[in-house]
């Protein structure tokens, strides 16, 4: 009888294995915003400019403050499942962080001010916020927890500023997606620490011009990788070099 028990409980355990593990989730609200083409969407304060050509299409989200932290979410990814009521879809819809959801201290929580702290909400695009809830439904409880991203091709380093203002804006970044650390050399530096300035922007004040750029990215989650010269001798200022991959 005590070996039927421990079997059934290890039976139980792997039906729960397969079926999900609803701990893993945390629970929010979404709307949506930026026209059906997604086009609204453009720009926002992680600083990434057109979606399409930074790689991130449509399936993104501006994040309450709550969830922003400043920007240093920017480029995590998100999976979203509707939570309940009769506009939800199933399955889920998984997006990337690219904007900032605004507080509205002017309107209740519950009632307009979805945005306001310490709330956990998602701002998606309509594309994405109809694969999980009927657009008629314009705000809906959800479910949402950090997954891994996928890019495709390398981490991008956009080099913008000027003489001794190097800020470099790295989009396109697979797995945490998010960045708690970056590093930028040149032959004639060791590795030189950049600070974060707002969104997916890093600067750093040493004077690098036409340098070869090399630069060592750190995610959330502690994994770091080194693009090697990826910006070669003479480049310019609002150029983007395209470096390796998680």
């Amino acid at each position: 009888m005590e070996f039927l028990g421990l079997l059934a409980l290890a039976v139980a355990a792997m039906l729960g294995v397969v079926a999900g593990d609803d701990s893993t989730w945390s629970s929010g609200r979404a709307t949506f915003y930026g026209g059906n083409d997604a086009s609204g969407t453009m720009g926002g304060a992680c600083g990434y400019g057109n979606m399409f050509s930074a790689g991130y299409g449509t399936n993104t989200a501006a994040l309450s403050t709550a969830l922003f932290n400043n920007g240093q979410s920017c480029g995590a990814c998100f999976e979203v499942r509707c939570a309940g009521g009769a506009g939800c879809l199933s399955g889920s819809a998984v997006v990337t962080a690219t904007n900032v959801c605004p507080p509205n201290y002017a309107l209740p929580n519950n009632d307009g001010g979805w945005c306001n702290p310490p709330q956990s909400h998602f701002d998606l695009t309509v594309p994405a916020f109809t694969q999980i809830a009927q657009y008629r439904a314009g705000v809906v409880p959800v479910q949402y927890r950090r997954v891994a991203c996928v890019k495709t091709g390398g981490i991008r380093f956009t080099v913008t500023g000027h003489s001794y203002f190097n800020q470099v804006l790295i989009s396109n970044v697979a797995g945490a997606g998010d960045l708690k650390a970056v590093y930028v050399k040149s032959p004639g530096t060791g590795w030189l620490p950049m600070s974060h300035n707002w969104g997916a922007n890093w600067q750093n004040g040493a004077k690098l011009d036409s340098q070869p750029l090399s630069f060592q990215v750190t995610t959330s989650d502690g994994r770091t990788i080194t693009s090697t010269n990826v910006a070669p001798a003479g480049w310019s200022f609002g150029q983007t070099f395209s470096g390796g991959q998680f």
